[in-house]
């Protein structure tokens, strides 16, 4: 099969395209994909540099999420049949990456693709939506509480806003980079003084003025570094800080337990590495009946190329230098 392979950590100058990679065998109780689309998370650059997250990596091809059809099944599998539309959030639990023509992964992580999506759009649902979910779902936040996002316009932070204004939340600020990204968090119903540019002087004053000088009873980090210890200002005191990038500083962990602070880490790849991947495929269905149930609109998407060395680079590039305006950056893959 095609793939693009990471030769080496570093530059994006480092995948090369090889034409005749393997093509996966499956076990009992796995399904193997025809991929037809596959979507980039901000994980992929950060293993692609070497950071922390290339522990993450079995393969050397990279890519984590992604659509297609069932071309083949293992003789334990139930779910799933030959010619079944998928999508699914494969992490570490595939045979290799999704910038590839195949995959072999566990039936148990793939959930049936909605005929009202394309491919497209549903390779965009399945990181960022296990993801929000679980922000949701472990904050147990109460009508009355104050929220506050950092990075709101990305891939997580564009299905989580969804989430909260669906359920009837409303005291929600968040922050954003560039008009781009503001128009997109518009579109989806938030209100202009509920959108901060980060860049701004003087932001933790602003982020506390939005919610009327009074500190936030949940902040919800996609961002990290500078942007965590400015969480931890403004979090009130017993508060909870949900860290979805393991990027806080020491500083703000050190504010953090002064407060008293209650820490939510939010990793996807937990429960795998507790053995529970059934977790994946249930999640993922339970957020395509939000899209099913028109509760949530699907994500918006920008199709940036076909399966080629040239398409990884470029979106490489642009989830790096933040230019992905709130949209979810798709290969498409035939």
């Amino acid at each position: 099969m095609q793939a693009i392979v990471l030769k080496d950590f570093g530059s994006v100058e480092n995948f090369v395209i090889e034409d005749k990679f393997p093509i996966p065998k499956i076990t009992e109780n796995q399904i193997l994909v025809k991929i037809k689309a596959a979507a980039f998370n901000p994980i992929d650059y950060q293993m692609r540099q070497g950071k922390t997250e290339r522990k993450r990596m079995h393969s050397q091809i990279l890519g984590r999420e992604m659509s297609g059809i069932v071309v083949e099944i293992g003789e334990k599998v139930t779910k799933f049949k030959v010619g079944d539309a998928i999508l699914a959030a494969c992490g570490s639990m595939g045979s290799n990456g999704t910038y590839c023509e195949y995959i072999a992964i566990p039936e148990t992580i793939a959930a049936l693709k909605p005929k009202s999506l394309s491919f497209e759009q549903a390779a965009a649902i399945p990181t960022a939506s296990i993801t929000a979910l679980q922000c949701f779902n472990r904050l147990k936040i109460k009508p009355e509480d104050s929220i506050f996002i950092t990075g709101a316009a990305g891939g997580v932070g564009i299905v989580l806003v969804k989430i909260l204004l669906a359920m009837g939340f409303k005291n929600i600020i968040v922050t954003a980079g560039n008009q781009q990204s503001i128009h997109q968090l518009l579109k989806k119903g938030l209100k202009e003084n509920q959108i901060i540019n980060y860049k701004n002087e003087d932001l933790q004053e602003l982020i506390l003025g939005a919610n009327n000088q009074n500190f936030y009873d949940h902040c919800i980090d996609l961002v990290g570094a500078e942007m965590s210890e400015i969480c931890a200002k403004v979090l009130i005191t017993n508060g909870n800080y949900a860290d979805v990038t393991a990027l806080s500083t020491e500083i703000a962990r050190e504010n953090l337990f002064n407060k008293g602070a209650t820490i939510i880490n939010i990793s996807n790849y937990a429960y795998m590495l507790a053995g529970n991947i059934n977790y994946y495929g249930e999640k993922l269905t339970e957020f395509i009946s939000l899209i099913t149930s028109n509760i949530i609109t699907p994500p918006e998407i920008n199709i940036i190329g076909t399966l080629s060395r040239q398409t990884v680079k470029t979106a490489h590039q642009m989830l790096e230098n933040n230019k992905t305006n709130g949209k979810k950056l798709i290969m498409k893959i035939d």
